[in-house]
């Protein structure tokens, strides 16, 4: 059977002799099992809108877990919906043509054997699951929703690595609450509610974080939050509970059989989430979503399927090879990974970096982890700065605009309490947002210190790895300001977050200097960053280079904007802002002049490399730009960037290695970044640093196979600059000014080569390539 597979997958797969006649389709990439799953584990990822959904086959039934974006408790855990399992009477893995498909062109999962097919998949435009099964002959189905919190229970400690606790807390019992799940004869409606007669997160993070005073003002999106759902089917009925146990965690089971034997069977579970001040209005809003799937079920598969189609046209990269060879792969994986981004297109929330939508059982991934299948490291509804960046950067080039809306309105709709910090900590104005925050825009009660010395500054973390790391927020500033750039799209609706992210430091190291003594500039007229941190490594800086980059490229970013945007009083404030800002700082190590990661430091606390961040994400060095063997040397020299190199979660080294048009440096380290992970699914990374499926390895990736093809400076479009010259390629990516870029390569040669509007050809540069080519 694998032999014949093999066989299908070389027909496919496109020659190199014919490359450029052919135009790869995204069905290539298609993931196919012929053998049934062990375990939770080897799923694979189906969904569309904000839900996603883990899919196998285990001894004969067919299951899926159930994520949706914003489903936090009262710890600020990020809970799953529960469990599917489906029983047919006829063993859909009973025979010997068993497949297990995921068709990316359609976003769903198709599932074969034995006489029948059941089809999964997610509406994009309602949250929806549809599952259609047919069969040759008529057979009885058995679903059942399964839950794992039908009671309260106090977590074990492992568990509460997931919550915003980390660890038990001295004053306060964590518990997680139960869900509920009501019956009927035709349904099964489940729900959690976030209780209002308890301590939440919030409640507690303010009180420690002695914000109190104004908590009235702040905005709170635990309280309340209700999320759940309903499951039917147009021949099933409710029949029982059970209880039973997969991998580590009891469960109950609520039952629903078919009321006769059919060649088709339908189930439908319709999703809710939404902050209600009464239980009965979040109810009343579910059974909206109920009528409205009743009503769109004509048009709602074809609607689903227009959006794949269209999602898929935005952009691509295929790379010809072999099937399974390691340049096929890093394409197969680019794709596999944009796909399951692409599950969360519309969430109110962003992406979580570890993890996403299509976490599963911990126990598969350490047998040491006794957690319910809700764990995830390193929280639920935290969010990480420096890792969720990297799931997002991509989508510029890629064209998926729209999707990076949810990690924009995640800051937008946290400014007010950014503000108040600020306000109530040291009586200025402007957002201060840490590096890890709640999705409230407050420090997570862990990070923030939970055993702090009693005269310790309430505005500050106690935690030396996020003390005065306050610029991260800038990298989504800098998106933001990008959309407008790439895409057109109007940005109004964020200009007063990146003003008061500015407006913070401006009047943040301003009142530091004032603090120290009389002067409030250095002796050249400029700022003085100091405290300040070089993302979480070089410790008490002076002028940290990440700090310096960010604010001059956004400030000039942000100046380049068109009129309407900025107020002239902004635009004049902003302009003698940048007119401060101290020029980078450089060493000189061995007679090579580096980028230095900052004027001065305390001591180093982790492995990051912020020296190098001028290149990326600030674009002030690389291919195109002046001085670049300064930031080569940095790259290849650097005592501390040399020694912690690696391809791991978040490391950026393929990034940098492509930016400054290394091309054997970035060949090497993205077909060790982007090769299949060490699980079934190819493209479940980690856990690395973070969890599994790791989004920030795939986010990382996806940059630097980007930038290996692609690059941009001003109206300049740079092809090739970091592109081996073995690959055959076909791509298309999109590059500011509403342009896109599309191009087959032959032998390291572009041989066809579009670009719209045509008027932008003038600006393309080929690496080692004249420009004239045929369309």
């Amino acid at each position: 059977m694998k032999k014949i597979f093999l066989f299908l997958y070389l027909i496919v797969a496109v020659s190199t002799s014919v490359w450029a006649q052919i135009k790869p389709d995204v069905g290539m990439y298609n993931v196919v099992w012929d053998v049934p799953s062990r375990n939770s584990s080897e799923s694979m990822p189906c969904g569309g809108g904000d839900i996603g959904l883990n899919v196998w086959v285990e001894k004969g039934d067919i299951l899926f877990y159930i994520s949706r974006s914003g489903t936090f408790d009262e710890n600020n855990e990020m809970l799953k919906l529960g469990r599917v399992r489906l029983s047919l009477s006829r063993d859909i893995s009973g025979g010997n043509d068993f497949r297990q498909t995921l068709q990316l062109d359609k976003g769903c999962v198709s599932i074969t054997g034995n006489g029948l097919e059941a089809l999964i998949w997610v509406d994009v435009f309602r949250p929806i699951i549809h599952v259609e099964v047919s069969g040759t002959k008529a057979c009885a189905l058995k679903a059942s929703y399964e839950n794992w919190r039908f009671d309260d229970y106090v977590p074990i400690p492992r568990q509460l690595f997931s919550t915003s606790f980390k660890h038990p807390h001295k004053d306060y019992k964590v518990m997680t609450r139960k869900d509920v799940v009501e019956t009927s004869p035709d349904m099964i409606v489940f729900y959690h509610r976030n209780r209002e007669d308890i301590d939440d997160i919030f409640d507690l993070t303010v009180r420690q974080q002695g914000l109190e005073a104004v908590k009235s003002e702040m905005y709170n999106p635990i309280r309340t939050l209700t999320f759940g759902g309903y499951m039917r089917g147009d021949n099933l009925q409710y029949k029982s509970i059970a209880d039973g146990k997969y991998a580590d965690t009891p469960f109950r089971a609520w039952l629903m059989e078919s009321k006769k034997n059919s060649r088709r069977h339908t189930l439908e579970i319709g999703l809710h989430v939404e902050q209600t001040p009464t239980l009965d209005e979040w109810k009343a809003g579910l059974t909206e979503i109920s009528r409205s799937a009743v009503a769109s079920r004509k048009i709602a598969r074809k609607n689903t399927l227009d959006w794949w189609k269209q999602f898929w046209s935005r952009s691509f990269i295929f790379i010809d090879g072999a099937p399974n060879d390691e340049h096929w792969q890093i394409a197969r994986n680019h794709t596999l990974f944009r796909y399951q981004l692409g599950c969360n297109a519309y969430g109110k929330l962003p992406t979580k970096f570890n993890g996403g939508l299509f976490t599963f059982d911990p126990v598969f991934v350490d047998s040491t982890n006794h957690a319910t299948p809700d764990y995830r490291s390193w929280g639920g509804g935290t969010m990480t700065a420096q890792n969720q960046r990297l799931v997002y950067w991509h989508m510029l080039k890629g064209g998926d605009f729209d999707m990076m809306k949810p990690q924009f309105d995640f800051y937008l709709r946290a400014l007010k309490n950014a503000e108040l910090r600020s306000r109530v900590y040291w009586g200025h104005n402007g957002a201060c947002f840490t590096e890890q925050i709640e999705q409230f825009g407050l420090p997570e009660l862990f990070e923030y210190g939970c055993d702090r010395p009693k005269d310790y500054h309430l505005g500050l973390q106690y935690n030396s790895w996020l003390e005065y790391l306050w610029d991260t927020v800038f990298e989504f500033c800098m998106m933001i300001i990008e959309t407008e750039r790439y895409a057109n799209r109007n940005i109004t609706e964020y200009i007063p977050l990146i003003e008061s992210c500015l407006s913070f430091f401006d009047e943040h190291y301003r009142l530091m200097a004032q603090q120290r003594g009389i002067k409030i500039w250095d002796g050249q007229g400029r700022y003085v960053f100091y405290p300040s941190s070089a993302c979480e490594t070089y410790k008490m800086s002076y002028n940290p280079s990440t700090v310096i980059a960010a604010l001059q490229v956004v400030l000039s970013r942000l100046l380049e904007l068109p009129d309407s945007y900025l107020t002239s009083d902004s635009r004049a404030r902003w302009l003698e802002m940048l007119k401060r800002i101290p020029p980078l700082p450089f060493r000189e190590i061995e007679g090579r002049k580096m980028l230095a990661p900052a004027e001065t430091w305390q001591y180093i606390n982790n492995q990051e490399a912020p020296q190098l961040y001028p290149v990326f994400p600030w674009g002030l060095y690389g291919v195109g730009k002046p001085d670049i063997q300064t930031a080569i040397n940095t790259y290849l020299y650097d005592e501390q960037v040399v020694k912690n190199k690696n391809i791991l979660s978040w490391k950026q080294y393929p990034i940098w290695a492509a930016r400054l048009g290394m091309t054997a440096e970035a060949d090497s380290l993205i077909r060790l970044k982007l090769r299949d992970a060490n699980r079934r699914f190819p493209t479940w990374w980690g856990p690395g640093y973070d969890w599994v499926p790791d989004h920030n390895w795939g986010g990382s990736g996806m940059i630097a196979l980007q930038e290996m093809l692609m690059q941009t400076v001003g109206e300049k479009i740079y092809l090739l600059p970091a592109c081996p010259k073995n690959w055959n390629i076909n791509f298309k990516l999109n590059a500011p000014y509403q342009t896109t870029v599309e191009a087959t390569v032959k032998n390291g040669k572009i041989i066809s080569l579009k670009v719209s509007p045509e008027a932008r050809r003038k600006d393309i540069i080929i690496i080692g390539q004249d420009i004239n080519i045929d369309n």
